[in-house]
């Protein structure tokens, strides 16, 4: 592995922890298209590309939720309870949406994954939070949004923050409280969504050697390795200052990101 690439996936592990801390967006919509970018470069095959960067981007959640909740813990953020509720859908979900992704033709994903980003960043750019509409609601209801947020995050290999941040600000849930919990549902979403990825991608014909199904682990570790330390900065930024400005930057980022994805779904 030459020096310019291990910068290139340093610098997309920076960038990615730090926005997993600070919005509680786990980093997988940044990492997911700078990744399919990288693997397109070296010559993977096509029509894995896109699996393989949602799932590489999917493991990398494993280490940075863990960094980034237990800053949010530290300020007393994250509601266990309401975790607790939502865990047992989110692993079913998590599960399941990287056996959908496989089934998705590699340009119906990169189509798929360019309008949920797309989304997100209009999300994020008008910054218009849902109306406290209703109280959490009770345990199956929690089981089904967990379903739902996990499945989601399985096909795309995020966080889960873009659905589950505004349904818990819906319920009532202060945003502060909603972005610290949204950090702690990534590892259970990470976790039962790679094993996932690694189950359906075992002995998937023309992945690269030191693939561990859809995951590639050299990519894997070095984007760990400096996201870990990123993601804590953010959660504790997120608590110090006002992140509204620091959304509309991530929100045009976010666009163009979605653009690339666009393209490649016309490119493959």
């Amino acid at each position: 592995m030459d020096l310019t690439l291990i910068l290139a996936l340093l610098a997309m592990g920076t960038f990615g922890g730090f926005a997993a801390g600070l919005l509680g967006i786990g980093g997988g919509m940044v990492l997911v298209p700078f990744i399919t970018m990288i693997f397109t470069a070296r010559g993977f095959a096509p029509e894995l590309t896109i699996h393989m960067a949602i799932a590489t981007s999917l493991a990398t959640i494993l280490f940075t939720s863990l960094s980034s909740v237990r800053a949010h813990h530290q300020h007393g953020a994250v509601l266990w309870p309401v975790v607790k509720l939502l865990a047992p859908g989110i692993l079913i979900g998590s599960w399941i949406g990287p056996w959908i992704g496989k089934q998705m033709d590699a340009t119906v994903l990169a189509a798929f994954f360019g309008v949920f980003v797309a989304f997100s960043a209009t999300q994020m750019l008008i910054g218009k939070k849902p109306a406290a509409a209703r109280a959490l609601p009770g345990a199956t209801g929690m089981f089904a949004a967990g379903g739902l947020i996990g499945t989601l995050s399985g096909i795309v290999g995020a966080g889960g923050g873009f659905v589950s941040v505004p349904f818990m600000t819906w319920c009532g849930v202060r945003i502060h409280n909603a972005v610290a919990t949204s950090a702690a549902l990534g590892f259970p979403i990470a976790l039962s969504g790679t094993l996932s990825n690694i189950w359906f991608g075992w002995g998937e014909p023309g992945l690269p050697d030191w693939s561990l199904g859809f995951i590639y682990l050299p990519a894997l570790a070095i984007i760990v390795l400096a996201s870990v330390s990123m993601a804590p900065i953010g959660a504790r930024t997120a608590h110090k200052m006002p992140v509204r400005q620091l959304q509309k930057v991530f929100a045009v980022i976010l666009y163009a990101l979605a653009a690339y994805m666009f393209w490649k779904a016309v490119n493959p």
